[in-house]
């Protein structure tokens, strides 16, 4: 690894070279970044795109159309090891549309495509942004069998050589250096941002890492846990129809808790919800709960355990927003159009295509004692980015904003608040001088739900570059001015009344304070707008 950096290195200061002996204001040609060499990388196409309507791919990550200025193109491989091809892009706006700055854009899931979408969001905003498939195409995990390299590019080393040869791209093409180096992901992505925190403190000035499956390994795990609890017994599947059921009681138990009835459970963690009462006393019904369902239930909400220790493996399900669209019928229970959810699809392929290399294991089999230990061992060296350590990032001046939705039932948020408070444990109180921490009500897996889950964390919003509302813009600011934020307003719907009616849904906003404070309702004014609250440190402990 060291001889790939050195060479990276002296590959970069050749192509730096040429172009300082360019004036900064007449960048290079676009096609003729073709065939320009790096260190164990090449440019193999480089296109001018015409100013209009940007359209996602299939095969990235979900998006809106939007126009985009005009733009070049240029696409690469690089490939470090043998067993690597690892592709990218980077997306270079004309001089007079770019604002001097480099962004890049994390994956999603197993990666396998360059998240297009994400590239898009940047370009908009004015950056030379840039890519990666993460070294493999498609969106499972089946390229890891019998290619440990590919499984290191996955983990961290394509995110890693993206940054090193778009900075010289981008130097090479505007014939000056950007003047700042982001980097903005969620979910894989970012895992992915806090693994650049972790290991490559240098490729960056400002992260920000949206639900981050940092603890990858755990995680895919609860996977499993999960879908073994819910087929248990024939009768343990818990059916969508009942989902809207068990959201009530939980809003029921925990919403007014906040001292604000809305259907937004605004801070989890004080809620005890215990689904006991939702129990049929007869015959299995609609309007109640089998013992074995709600048995699988608890099993959730407790989340995986060591069989043998006790010790928790990864946090159980938050309750409050089980039957939100995309939610827990998308990602945990199996529905008509996804019968097997994801969280269960990414648990049982990891540990058949990661950690046994055997496509027929079978999750009924998994022993969460023994198996755990055998992926721990071999992958989270690689692939987990949960080092505590952020001392290296902290000395360069680096800036990082993490955000998780209270909703999400792909990645649990309290891992959010675990690994910060961790990094609060191994760096000690100046922690929140250099790193952030959002927890949002209501929202899901890295937008969407219910609650204020709109701040600018992925598409430009109406209120891109206002740093009080937007949170890449927050990112700058904080990087470039000193100016930490110490609230975003988020925007979106809160649940009408009756809960979960799409058409007595409400706009509303309120402030993503930074953790451990929460939003607290002053007691007068609507309780829907965000300016009738104040961000405080929550007196009930947690």
């Amino acid at each position: 690894m060291r001889g790939v950096m050195r060479r990276l290195a002296v590959a970069g200061m050749v192509v730096l070279a040429a172009g300082s002996a360019r004036s900064a204001a007449a960048p290079r040609a676009c096609g003729s970044l073709v065939g320009t060499r790096l260190a164990d990388a090449v440019v193999t196409a480089a296109t001018e795109v015409a100013a209009g309507v940007f359209t996602p791919p299939a095969d990235g990550l979900p998006g809106s159309p939007m126009a985009l200025p005009a733009y070049c193109r240029v696409q690469g491989t690089a490939r470090p090891t043998a067993d690597s091809e690892i592709k990218f892009e980077v997306w270079l706006p004309a001089a007079a549309t770019w604002n001097g700055k480099f962004q890049q854009a994390g994956n999603g899931g197993y990666a396998g495509s360059i998240p297009a979408s994400s590239l898009a969001n940047g370009l908009k905003r004015g950056f030379a942004t840039a890519g990666t498939d993460n070294g493999h195409t498609g969106m499972s995990p089946v390229f890891a069998a019998g290619h440990p390299e590919k499984v290191v590019d996955f983990g961290h080393r394509a995110v890693h050589l993206t940054a090193v040869h778009a900075k010289v791209l981008v130097e090479s093409f505007y014939g000056k250096a950007a003047s700042r180096s982001y980097f903005v992901g969620c979910s894989d992505g970012g895992r992915e941002a806090l693994m650049e925190a972790q290991r490559y403190p240098a490729d960056f000035d400002g992260i920000i890492a949206g639900a981050p499956a940092n603890n990858w390994t755990r995680l895919l795990t609860s996977g499993v846990w999960n879908w073994r609890a819910l087929n248990e017994t024939a009768g343990s599947a818990i059916p969508v129809a009942k989902l809207g059921l068990i959201q009530r009681a939980a809003a029921a138990a925990c919403d007014r808790l906040d001292r604000v009835a809305d259907g937004l459970i605004e801070d989890p963690r004080i809620c005890r919800f215990d689904p006991a009462p939702l129990q049929c006393t007869g015959a299995d019904g609609a309007d109640c709960l089998t013992a074995a369902q709600l048995a699988a239930l608890r099993k959730i909400y407790q989340g995986p355990r060591n069989p043998r220790t006790g010790e928790q493996i990864y946090a159980g399900a938050v309750p409050g927003t089980e039957a939100i669209m995309g939610n827990w019928h998308r990602w945990v229970v199996a529905s008509p159009e996804q019968p097997l959810p994801f969280l269960a699809w990414f648990g049982t392929t990891f540990y058949q295509s990661m950690v046994f290399e055997k496509p027929d294991w079978d999750y009924r089999t998994m022993d969460f004692d023994r198996d755990l230990a055998t992926a721990m061992a071999k992958l989270a060296p690689v692939l987990d980015a949960t080092d505590s350590n952020l001392g290296p990032f902290r000395a360069r001046g680096g800036k990082l904003i993490q955000y998780h939705g209270w909703g999400d039932a792909a990645i649990p948020a309290p891992g959010s608040i675990e690994y910060y408070e961790q990094v609060l444990a191994t760096l000690g109180p100046s922690v929140p001088e250099f790193y952030r921490l959002f927890m949002v009500p209501g929202m899901g897996h890295c937008g969407g739900g219910i609650g204020p889950a709109d701040f600018g964390q992925n598409e430009p919003s109406a209120h891109a570059g206002d740093p009080g509302r937007d949170m890449v813009a927050a990112l700058n600011r904080w990087v470039e001015n000193g100016v930490a934020p110490e609230q975003i307003i988020g925007a979106g719907i809160r649940p009408g009344e009756p809960l979960l009616d799409p058409a007595k849904a409400a706009p509303v906003s309120r402030p993503l304070c930074a953790y451990p404070k929460v939003a607290e309702y002053r007691g007068t004014g609507s309780t829907a707008e965000a300016a009738n609250y104040s961000c405080r440190v929550p007196a009930r402990p947690h």
